[in-house]
């Protein structure tokens, strides 16, 4: 089977993500509490056109609308008999766009959480989370997926759930856990941990996605490039600024330069993946691609630099950072040769 993200990396120093589907979604009529899901059945030409919005703006890889897909997540809306068909739907939906593109896009077939919380601490079995997982998979790979690309965990358990169902495609496995204040995901995962995750798996590409804004993020993708083997592909998808109630809605606060500062920090981070989650709209993306096309390297960001252009960090997420980078620099300074002393004799 081709490996058409190996392919594109190896021609390419860095790759534009999408933005966000659920909130660009509520933007063109979906209904809080509604699974975005059913569109690719009862609406698939919104889908498509959101699709094809991101492509137009620069976007390498496109996720599927089939975050919810699992049986669990389905079940919620009645729809567990039709993981099938809806996440078959999802793939086509979007791998009809990248063709069309005129340029190489990859089709990332999206898998988010189930919802339910996994054994020793929750009911779902790990062989049954295994068995919806690998079920969702293969309708997206079906359905025409390059990538499988799981988002948004917080569990080890449940990510390496994900991981074992989307091996049984054969198709590359990309994962991402979502890291909330403190650095930390809601179950206590450290960026770390991630790194250790990535090797242990041998995934195609791993990082974070969600959580709390631009800033939290890139401190996250310092963590993980410090921890992490210097060959792994990272991801930076973070959210579009801080949300906000606004007029009995949710915004999000991100501005076309904060993201663009954003995507030039995640590429200094060590980032090779870069795109938006929630919030992020097509003209978001545009920004933040001739961001990356213009950007002029610049060392690894400090504390400092981060919060200067994208705002403040948590202190735990900041007590990691510095960690990090004081055993980098600790690693840096032994790896240098001693300067000797000459006596006379």
């Amino acid at each position: 089977m081709t490996d058409r993200l190996a392919s594109l990396l190896a021609q390419r120093p860095w790759l534009l993500a999408d933005g966000a589907t659920g909130s660009n979604l509520f933007e063109r009529g979906l209904t809080s509490g509604d699974a975005p899901e059913l569109w690719n059945s009862e609406y698939p030409e919104r889908i498509a056109h959101l699709h094809r919005a991101f492509i137009e703006s620069g976007a390498d890889i496109i996720l599927t609308n089939s975050f919810g897909g699992t049986r669990y997540r389905l079940k919620l809306h009645q729809a567990q008999g039709r993981v099938a068909e809806l996440n078959e739907s999802a793939a086509r939906i979007a791998r009809s766009e990248a063709d069309s593109a005129g340029r190489m896009v990859l089709v990332g077939g999206s898998v988010g959480p189930t919802g339910e919380i996994l054994e020793p601490l929750g009911a779902l079995r790990l062989d049954a989370a295994r068995e919806a997982f690998a079920e969702q998979a293969a309708a997206l790979a079906r359905g025409g997926a390059d990538i499988i690309w799981i988002e948004t965990m917080s569990s080890v358990e449940e990510t390496e759930a994900a991981i074992a169902g989307a091996r049984t495609t054969g198709l590359p496995i990309v994962a991402t856990l979502s890291f909330d204040t403190n650095g930390r995901t809601m179950m206590g995962i450290t960026p770390s941990e991630l790194a250790a995750l990535h090797r242990r798996h041998q995934l195609a590409a791993c990082g974070s996605n969600c959580g709390t804004g631009p800033a939290e993020l890139v401190a996250c993708i310092v963590n993980l490039a410090t921890a992490a083997d210097p060959s792994a592909v990272l991801v930076a998808k973070a959210n579009c600024g801080i949300p906000q109630f606004v007029d009995g809605a949710i915004r999000f606060n991100g501005t076309p330069e904060l993201m663009a500062q954003y995507a030039r920090l995640s590429l200094d981070s060590g980032a090779r993946i870069i795109g938006g989650c929630c919030g992020t709209t097509p003209a978001h993306l545009r920004v933040m691609r001739e961001a990356l096309e213009n950007h002029v390297a610049g060392p690894k960001p400090d504390l400092a630099t981060i919060e200067s252009r994208l705002g403040s960090i948590s202190s735990g997420a900041t007590a990691q950072l510095r960690g990090e980078l004081s055993r980098e620099a600790g690693a840096a300074a032994g790896a240098r040769p001693r300067r000797t002393t000459s006596r006379r004799p």
